[in-house]
């Protein structure tokens, strides 16, 4: 016997939150209900995004069970990738994810896809029974036995998620198949109602009248309980196929978007078109138009947080963003400040540098590095000495003309002081005034200073002794005669 589905959806942003991050879809085929998280980080740009991936599957399923479940679950990823990808494009969305339950109908079988604390519930015989498991913190404290389900309704933790569409890494939701008969009753809602109404208060409500009726009074007890989030419900009966032709308000039903999807897609961003697609009708039933004869059935469902085909939009040509320019602004900032570090270091170690040079003809000892850059100084004197270069010798003079290169400020003066014992007592260059300088008698042999000092401190005998013996020459070589005189020996 084949079956069908007649739903009412409703979504309430409650009396506390400011906004609605809920996002809920009902159709003929599909019933499905998104929570957002993230706060700040737009959680109902996760739930709409999710939901407009989603609602693709709203059609009539062909093929085995098992390919209801890989629909199902080829939805979710691509709903998954697709909230990434908008984190990846701003990242002031990072954080941002949501909760997915999702109903896939064919006819006599849901496929129920389940990621997050969302609920799926079976109303059946005047009996409720839970048909997904939250992926919480609390509940795994429930299934150790540690906490009580009343206790994790008061939890301080009762909203830590485990599993959600977005966020690093895969999905991996929950996947099974529930047979439906004549009769049933599905609810799908956010914890904004299982969250406050337990079972039997959730059976209650269901039990009687139109799924319009039970999804109004969900969210009123919901909200008169104490609950403080949004709250999202989709009730959806099941039927004979031939209890729905003679059921006038099946008739009038038509595909229903609730809470930040529709919210969003009755809001259109800065500068773009309104889609065509869907209008929405004069009040808050979140009701949709019939999707126009004309539209190629490849068109997808748009709303403005996923405008276009997840595919075309990643290549697609997007107008610039308002204040683009403070991005290069930051980036030229932020490497305005590594190249000052890094300066600044530099010039921190070339502070601990030391050399021994030259300046005005006096040897001293500079702090920094032993060459220049054109218009900067990469040095500057740190000590003047008494040494002066034309009292050192050629080679020394020379060294401290290059520069000598040495560890640190200790070596530097160590340098200086081996210079100081190497220089002479005058200038190089000078020459004596004394009538007894060897090197001003151009008969005599040149002699070193010392042989100069040496000689004008010797007592006056002993210069006389030198004299005699300087004027003693020997005789020019030559034949000699048996008359000659032999030279005298000295």
């Amino acid at each position: 016997m084949s079956l069908r589905l007649h739903w009412s959806a409703i979504s309430d942003v409650g009396r506390v939150r400011k906004d609605n991050q809920d996002s809920g879809y009902a159709g003929p085929w599909l019933l499905t209900v998104c929570d957002g998280v993230g706060g700040a980080a737009r959680g109902d740009i996760a739930s709409s995004t999710a939901v407009a991936q989603l609602r693709r599957l709203d059609e009539q399923p062909t093929g085995e069970p098992e390919d209801l479940l890989g629909l199902v679950s080829g939805a979710l990823h691509r709903a998954h990738d697709r909230i990434n990808d908008l984190v990846e494009e701003d990242p002031s969305l990072n954080g941002t994810s949501t909760t997915a339950t999702v109903a896939l109908f064919d006819g006599r079988r849901i496929a129920v896809g389940h990621v997050g604390d969302s609920r799926a519930y079976l109303w059946r015989d005047g009996e409720i029974s839970q048909l997904t498991k939250d992926h919480t913190f609390v509940q795994s404290l429930i299934d150790e036995g540690r906490i009580s389900e009343a206790e994790a309704r008061v939890h301080p933790h009762r909203n830590l998620i485990l599993k959600a569409l977005g966020g690093p890494g895969d999905v991996d939701p929950d996947l099974f198949l529930v047979d439906l008969v004549a009769g049933d009753r599905l609810l799908l809602c956010s914890d904004g109602a299982s969250g406050v109404l337990d079972d039997s208060r959730l059976g209650a409500l269901l039990a009687d009248g139109t799924p319009d009726y039970a999804a109004v009074e969900l969210v009123r007890a919901s909200l008169e309980a104490g609950s403080s989030d949004n709250v999202t419900c989709i009730v959806a009966d099941v039927l004979a196929e031939e209890q729905a032709d003679v059921d006038p308000a099946y008739a009038e039903l038509e595909p229903m978007l609730v809470g930040a999807a529709a919210e969003l897609r009755r809001r259109p961003t800065r500068g773009a078109k309104p889609s065509g697609l869907f209008r929405a009708r004069a009040g808050d039933t979140g009701e949709l138009d019939p999707v126009p004869a004309d539209v190629p059935d490849d068109v997808p469902f748009a709303i403005p947080s996923d405008p276009i085909d997840p595919e075309a939009a990643r290549y697609a040509p997007r107008p610039p963003r308002r204040l683009a320019w403070l991005r290069p602004l930051f980036g030229l900032l932020v490497l305005g400040g590594v190249l000052w570090m890094t300066a600044a270091a530099a010039w921190a170690w070339s502070q601990d540098q030391y050399f021994v040079g030259e300046e005005d003809g006096t040897v001293v000892i500079f702090r920094g590095l032993n060459t220049d850059l054109p218009g900067v100084s990469l040095n500057e004197p740190y000590e003047t000495t008494d040494v002066e270069l034309d009292r050192l010798s050629d080679f020394d003079a020379g060294k401290v003309q290059e520069g000598i290169e040495v560890g640190d400020l200790d070596d530097a003066r160590r340098a200086v002081d081996n210079l100081a014992a190497r220089q002479s007592d005058a200038p190089t260059d000078a020459t004596s005034d004394d009538p007894t300088d060897p090197a001003d008698d151009p008969t005599g042999d040149p002699t070193d200073g010392a042989t100069q000092q040496a000689s004008q401190e010797a007592t006056p005998a002993a210069t006389e002794q030198a004299t005699a013996r300087a004027s003693v020459r020997p005789a020019p070589p030559g034949p000699v005669s048996g008359t000659g005189v032999a030279p005298e020996s000295r």
